[in-house]
């Protein structure tokens, strides 16, 4: 027997595909630019700036694009909870509104400890809790 497809399964999928299209978009290249006389590549900077760079500059670099992809992955995943909320919130069936009333409070909580993970607040706490400074 076949398992019909959920509609929240399709919009996750969706959503998934849509997040990987913004994060590799137009702008990223599968190889890297070739350069051109005069150390300039084809599109214009020098193409090899990391060998300029310390090996911490390239960690934190790295170390901020990783916190602004999970930041990003972390919005998509709330926003699919907010709109769960959304749909069972103006509902005409009473059970649904119960409902969306528990699911608008976890995602609340979820989101306040998202935003506290994000900026650093949770971070803060347990070094403040742990060494008293």
């Amino acid at each position: 027997m076949r398992r019909p497809v959920r509609a929240g399964t399709w919009a996750a999928s969706a959503l998934a595909f849509l997040l990987i299209v913004v994060v590799a978009g137009p702008g990223t290249s599968a190889t890297p630019l070739a350069p051109v006389p005069g150390g300039r590549s084809a599109d214009g900077p020098v193409a090899d700036t990391a060998s300029n760079d310390s090996a911490v500059q390239n960690f934190s670099a790295a170390m901020n694009r990783l916190v602004a992809l999970i930041g990003a992955a972390g919005g998509a995943v709330l926003a699919v909870a907010w709109a769960r909320v959304a749909i069972s919130w103006f509902s005409s069936d009473v059970t649904k509104k119960v409902q969306a009333k528990d699911r608008a409070r976890d995602a609340l909580i979820g989101t306040l400890i998202f935003v506290a993970a994000l900026s650093g607040l949770i971070w803060a706490l347990a070094t403040w809790v742990l060494s008293g400074t």
